[in-house]
């Protein structure tokens, strides 16, 4: 499961820029006017994580394969979006498949960078972006409701669930987004709400894009933005997508010296990556061998058998047990034998709850 974030924002707000260098692919066109960004460009990335590379180191395998994110930048909002000013609902579908959104406000001033709404004014920037989303999302609802209406005729299940889209529509044209919607219990509606893919119940990261004179210190664009992130209990990333360019085609060392040059410990692609997995949960484990070594991602809280699907889905099916030996443990041993003959090497059933860092091999029927 790779976890995939949708770049939104206004039209000259650094999208592209960012895109451009968090996926190390110039092929998002950067220019200084809305609607540079025409098609949804998407890329995967491989997610840094320094515990496979200390594997592989010990193993040696022969390739070693990152977790991914795929990160899809689109075509910049503007107010109206919804009845399809600018470039209108093209982008909606793409968004729909992200399981996060990345809302990039722009957080400081330069007068050769123009605005679409003529000011820097974060907030203002976030609720025009969340109000085209949520119109987006009572469209949506208004169809499914009109679907559902129809079938309820000789259709218990849908009459239950249209009643529900009928709650739902009245609580975001109240101004709420989906994701504060409290549903009763429906199997129908819970299908309705999958297949709505509503914007607004997604989880948001908002990104603070600053200067180089921002990135070491808290403007007050910034500090809004955090005092606004704070009270939905969202995340927050700051990145300064000029420098993140510039970073692109450094050596580790290099791109290590400029970091610390500004005062920063991580790079913006490690730090939206970081955000990202928080924001929605997520954790890795590892398996170890000759052949390969790689990071796979789960949900944290996931047991045995749910991890082992994310490999196979024959694995999950005829799941046996898992042998898991902690990260710490392993390079601390620096083999699965050596562990096996420390003590450390452990055999977990269905119920064990997979730890972020495990090194697991699981054992299975076909």
């Amino acid at each position: 499961m790779a976890l995939s974030i949708g770049i939104v924002g206004l039209p000259n707000v650094g999208k592209s820029t960012l895109f451009n260098a968090l996926t190390k692919a110039q092929n998002a066109e950067a220019a200084n006017y809305p609607f540079c960004t025409i098609e949804p460009n998407k890329a995967t990335v491989a997610v840094p994580d320094k515990r496979l590379d200390a594997l592989a180191e010990i193993v040696k395998p022969q390739r070693v394969l990152h977790a991914t994110v795929d990160f899809i930048d689109i075509a910049g909002l503007v107010r109206g979006a919804s009845k399809g000013e600018g470039l209108g609902n093209q982008f909606l579908a793409n968004i729909r498949e992200c399981a996060a959104i990345l809302e990039v406000v722009r957080c400081f001033d330069d007068e050769n960078i123009t605005h679409v709404d003529g000011a820097i004014d974060p907030l203002r920037d976030i609720e025009t972006i969340e109000t085209e989303l949520l119109l987006a999302d009572i469209q949506s609802a208004e169809k499914r409701f009109e679907r559902l209406q129809k079938m309820a005729k000789g259709d218990k299940d849908a009459k239950a669930a249209a009643e529900e889209v009928a709650r739902l529509l009245e609580h975001m044209n109240a101004g709420n987004p989906a994701s504060t919607f409290e549903a009763r219990e429906s199997d129908a509606f819970q299908l309705a709400w999958r297949e709505m893919g509503l914007l607004t119940a997604k989880k948001i990261i908002y990104c603070a894009n600053v200067d180089e004179t921002g990135i070491g210190e808290e403007n007050a664009h910034v500090l809004r933005v955090r005092e606004l992130a704070a009270s939905r209990g969202a995340d927050v990333v700051k990145i300064c997508a000029k420098i993140e360019e510039e970073l692109q085609g450094l050596s580790d060392e290099e791109q290590a010296e400029m970091l610390g040059s500004y005062g920063i410990d991580e790079s913006g692609l490690v730090s939206i990556i970081r955000t990202g997995y928080h924001t929605l949960g997520l954790a890795s484990y590892f398996t170890a061998g000759e052949k390969e070594v790689r990071a796979w991602t789960i949900k944290q809280g996931w047991k045995a058998p749910q991890g082992a699907g994310v490999i196979h889905t024959d694995f999950e099916r005829g799941f046996i047990r898992a042998e898991v030996i902690a990260y710490d443990d392993y390079v601390k041993h620096r083999s699965e034998a050596a562990c096996r003959s420390a003590g450390v090497l452990r055999v977990e059933g269905k119920e064990y709850v997979m730890q972020d860092g495990d090194v697991v091999h699981f054992l299975f029927n076909v």
